[in-house]
């Protein structure tokens, strides 16, 4: 008898079971229709390129010829290249540190302005990020000019000299890093107050009955609590940051003397300018290499969080 009501049991079961996996199975073929177009758009605008830009750097100057890694070992042999590397890390990184820290700070006052004030201020904060970058440069172009610079004009009335912003290569650098901060600092805003928002109010009212300072309340409850997004947030500027192109040529144009290229405008100086595409495509790929590491402990972070979250 007990044998014969297992049987049934199983017999029952097994066509629920087949049909749950078929169910499965349409629900994957579905979706996986769904993000096709997705997919196909990353192929071609992402996979496609990166893979023809390797094939690029392997070629001769008149792309005639294979010649392996050559374009890479004259790169490394060159003096131009590492200052490249050099500027575009140092301005990776402060940037993105600067962009990091405003963006917390004007994000943690508007936090604690009242709903209504918070969209107006809100709206003229997200101004510069709003602007097209190249615009945007250009207005700053005008305000570091040497002979009409606003700038210089409002250090003379406190008797200050006169900066020459884009004439002397720190200056210059720190010029360009500015403006980056200038239209970047908004976006870290917005990203850093929607993360606020979602602290528990609870978490601040137990630890101000415990008799927590606002900068206690700051270091253990709103930094562990913002973590992650302040991570990924950061590793998204890097990204953006490392390939910055508009605000570098509209400002300096690499000057003075090749001291402020990035890798997207020495790129395109060796590539386009120069006519050299094979080397041209081999300065853009030492991103990667950069970006992966850069990733790679971020990411990391995150995921370890996560872990002892759970």
């Amino acid at each position: 008898m007990a044998d014969s009501m297992t049987a049934a049991v199983t017999a029952a079961a097994q066509p629920r079971s087949s049909s749950l996996q078929r169910l499965a199975r349409r629900r994957s073929s579905i979706a996986f229709l769904m993000t096709l177009p997705l997919i196909c758009v990353i192929l071609g605008l992402v996979v496609y390129p990166a893979g023809y830009a390797i094939y690029l750097s392997m070629l001769s100057r008149r792309m005639d010829e294979f010649v392996g890694l050559t374009q890479y070992d004259i790169l490394i042999e060159s003096d131009t290249f590492w200052l490249v590397v050099f500027q575009s890390c140092f301005f990776a990184v402060t940037a993105v540190i600067a962009k990091a820290a405003i963006g917390f700070w004007l994000a943690h006052m508007l936090h604690h302005i009242p709903t209504k004030g918070q969209r107006k201020w809100r709206g003229m904060l997200l101004v510069p990020w709003v602007i097209p970058p190249a615009l945007s440069t250009l207005g700053w172009w005008w305000m570091y000019d040497p002979t009409y610079s606003s700038l210089n004009w409002i250090l003379a009335i406190f008797a200050v000299p006169a900066v020459p912003w884009l004439g002397e290569p720190w200056w210059a650098r720190v010029s360009v890093i500015i403006v980056n901060v200038w239209y970047g600092a908004p976006f870290f805003m917005i990203m850093y107050l929607a993360a606020l928002k979602s602290v528990p109010e609870q978490l601040y009212e137990a630890a101000a009955i415990d008799g927590a300072s606002s900068w206690q309340r700051l270091r253990y409850i709103t930094l562990p609590m913002m973590q992650n997004i302040i991570s990924i947030t950061v590793l998204f500027s890097l990204i953006v940051t490392f390939a910055n192109y508009d605000i570098v040529r509209v400002l300096t144009n690499g000057g003075p003397r090749d001291l402020t290229h990035l890798f997207a405008t020495y790129a395109f100086q060796v590539g386009i300018l120069s006519g050299n595409i094979p080397r041209g495509a081999a300065v853009s790929l030492f991103m990667l290499p950069l970006l992966a590491v850069f990733a790679f402990f971020i990411l990391r972070g995150v995921n370890q969080r996560n872990k002892e979250m759970n």
